[in-house]
């Protein structure tokens, strides 16, 4: 893994466009998932504040949760390539255990949203960021949990890795389909993304047209608008009340990267490494709603990260969608564009930007959301 000054990997560590007309599967209107995309900035918020926080190591450090991805993959994973950049699986999980139970009945084991692959660039001043759409069909790997086999699928939803097998399951179902090594894993949930918000003071967006979706009690004005978790959790799970919008959550992919922006932007205006009450207040509810790799499951790894992407800001960061095309044999899936999608994958393991080309024919990124969020 990467050490304070952002040295290279060890051998040890290392959407949618208007829908085809037909009838529309009702989608489960009271689970709330929280967008993956959200996770970045929460994860930033912990690795920018870090550094500041030797006085509290040990009570944050207790806070922290690890999955020891490696030891559970083995050396079945895609070549550690040693050249300074870095790759992170960031996800969100929909868990109904405990506090999360409000946002409807858990049907099972947590599921993640949409997953992230965030890769920093060698030199640490830029990163692309991509999103996985969680209806996205795959051939998930032969995988295990709790020491129980786990059989893949040739057709089954991108989602269902982390169902099925838990973070280790879906960190090789990510390396599978791009053959890109994950350095780190990172887990949030609903209700520590809330209290993050809410611990920041909310995130200021700015809306040029009216949002009103009764799904997620979302319901703003044109105009500028600072967001508690609450409201901010309903902005980047909306997909019905998005002026010009399809429903869909390749939508809403789209809105959550807007999003994302503007927090991390907050972080870096909060103004929270002078004012260490508040610097407290964060890590703390940070550390308490993530879970992460062992590798990063300290405060100490957590701040040497934190120094070697000190430089990456929102302006810094491309975000897109995974290439992808409507399932012909359900319109309410997607599968992977495969020559688009292995300019994606291809890009990033030889550390270089992704193309433009690399979205053409792509049912995501139709232009985004930022002609009515800021």
């Amino acid at each position: 893994m990467a050490d304070s000054s952002g040295s290279a990997k060890t051998a040890e560590t290392r959407g949618r466009a208007i829908r085809p007309k037909g009838r529309r599967r009702k989608g489960p209107t009271r689970r709330r998932r929280i967008a993956t995309i959200t996770v970045c900035g929460l994860v930033s918020v912990v690795l920018l504040g870090g550094a500041g926080l030797g006085y509290v190591y040990f009570k944050l450090n207790g806070n922290l949760k690890g999955v020891d991805i490696n030891a559970a993959l083995g050396h079945d994973r895609p070549k550690n390539v040693d050249d300074g950049s870095m790759d992170i699986l960031v996800m969100g999980s929909d868990s109904r255990a405990g506090k999360n139970n409000e946002y409807g009945r858990d049907e099972g084991a947590a599921r993640s949203d949409t997953a992230m692959i965030m890769h920093v660039y060698k030199g640490r001043k830029k990163a692309s960021v991509v999103s996985v759409p969680r209806d996205t069909m795959i051939k998930r790997p032969d995988c295990s949990k709790d020491g129980k086999d786990v059989p893949g699928a040739n057709r089954a939803m991108f989602n269902t890795a982390f169902e099925v097998g838990g973070p280790a399951c879906a960190v090789k179902t990510v390396e599978t389909i791009s053959g890109i090594r994950m350095d780190h894993f990172v887990e949030v949930d609903f209700t520590g993304f809330k209290k993050l918000i809410d611990a920041l003071g909310g995130v200021e967006i700015t809306t040029s047209k009216a949002i009103d979706d009764n799904s997620s009690h979302l319901h703003l004005k044109p105009g500028t608008h600072t967001l508690d978790g609450e409201h901010a959790l309903g902005l980047v799970r909306t997909r019905h009340g998005v002026p010009g919008g399809d429903g869909s959550d390749l939508g809403r992919i789209q809105l959550q990267q807007t999003f994302i922006k503007a927090l991390l932007k907050q972080v870096k205006n909060v103004g929270v490494l002078t004012n260490p009450t508040k610097l407290y207040d964060i890590a703390d509810t940070a550390t308490k709603a993530i879970t992460t790799d062992t590798d990063l499951n300290s405060v100490s790894e957590l701040t040497g990260l934190a120094k070697s992407l000190g430089n990456i800001g929102a302006e810094n960061i491309d975000m897109m969608t995974l290439p992808v095309t409507y399932d012909p044999q359900d319109p309410d899936r997607v599968l992977p564009l495969t020559k688009q999608s292995r300019q994606v994958w291809d890009a990033l393991r030889q550390d270089k930007e992704i193309p433009k080309s690399a979205i053409k024919g792509s049912a995501g990124d139709k232009g985004g959301t930022d002609n009515y969020v800021k």
